[in-house]
């Protein structure tokens, strides 16, 4: 059997390879930095690992030969829709992005809280001015989508001291929850919240589970976090409810159109944080999607792709 080539496109390219021939060996493993690196060497790549909004159509379309796509990311929005994949196994990574997406959300949840920015802005313009800092401890959060992430983000929550509620179709008791909603009584457990923060899979049924109904529930003090899709948010709605204060303001990771455009009021709004979509990054997330590429290329090199587990449907 002729040994296969796997194509890994990633900044940590060459410790995935050098981690997978000691523990998947019998293949050849091949790097590139970025996908403008990859594009010479896929034309005999049999499968290509790497972060899913990196593997362009481009780059798929120049491995004739490929057989199995890993993507490092538990999003794969693009690589579902990609006509180049058609025949193409796909698998991706997820279970580990708690510690990194938790944390995220309580940043965003004390920066609004606090308003963070306007401590920084003083702080670049050497004024000295000071007002009451509001707790976590006492407030309620509702994480609307209940799965591992949000378990991890209420295990952090409870620790502030804060009551924690969900909302899920799926899930009717879940341990570090006080109580949990279902998607139609979702207006319901906004009301209570004072942080409602989104992680629920983007799909048909979430589109804009956010909507103006949602948001008019909120109290005027709350805060809305998105970390899950730009698609989960009717943005509109929430752009009119931010702009008539109706709510007390938003830390957003993800926007219907990334990067976010220029011209976008969400950059310049008083009460929005902005971040660029960093929820699920880490500074050890190479470390941290090891195990399941090992795991994942021990099974495609014992049995080729019908030996592949969690693979993607996408009928």
């Amino acid at each position: 059997m002729q040994t296969p080539k796997i194509l890994i496109v990633d900044t940590e390219a060459a410790f995935y390879a050098a981690s997978l021939r000691e523990q998947a060996p019998g293949a050849e493993y091949l790097t590139a930095a970025s996908p403008e690196a990859a594009l010479p060497l896929a034309a005999d790549a049999q499968v290509i690992l790497g972060l899913a909004p990196r593997l362009s159509g481009e780059l798929l379309r120049a491995a004739p030969r490929l057989e199995w796509v890993q993507a490092l990311t538990t999003g794969v929005d693009n690589l579902l829709a990609e006509p180049a994949l058609k025949g193409i196994a796909l698998t991706n990574a997820g279970g580990f992005h708690g510690p990194q997406m938790s944390e995220l959300a309580i940043l965003l949840m004390l920066s609004c809280a606090r308003d963070f920015p306007q401590v920084l802005e003083n702080q670049r313009a050497a004024k000295w001015e000071r007002w009451k800092q509001p707790l976590l401890r006492g407030k309620t959060v509702c994480i609307v989508g209940i799965g591992a992430i949000s378990e991890t983000l209420a295990g952090m929550c409870n620790a502030f001291g804060m009551r924690v509620t969900g909302v899920s179709d799926g899930r009717s008791e879940v341990p570090g929850f006080a109580a949990i909603y279902t998607r139609a009584t979702l207006s319901q457990a906004a009301a209570e919240a004072d942080f409602l923060v989104v992680l629920t899979p983007y799909s048909e049924k979430t589109h804009h589970i956010i909507n103006a109904e949602t948001l008019n529930a909120l109290p005027p003090h709350a805060y809305l976090i998105n970390l899950s899709r730009g698609g989960c948010v009717d943005e509109a709605a929430l752009l009119a409810a931010l702009q008539d204060n109706r709510i007390a303001g938003a830390g957003l990771d993800v926007f219907a159109t990334e990067p976010l455009p220029e011209s976008s009021p969400f950059w310049s709004l008083p009460n929005v944080i902005v971040t660029p979509h960093i929820g699920g990054f880490s500074d050890v997330y190479a470390q941290q999607a090891l195990p399941i590429v090992v795991a994942r290329m021990q099974e495609y090199l014992r049995g080729g792709v019908a030996a592949l587990s969690h693979r993607l449907d996408r009928s």
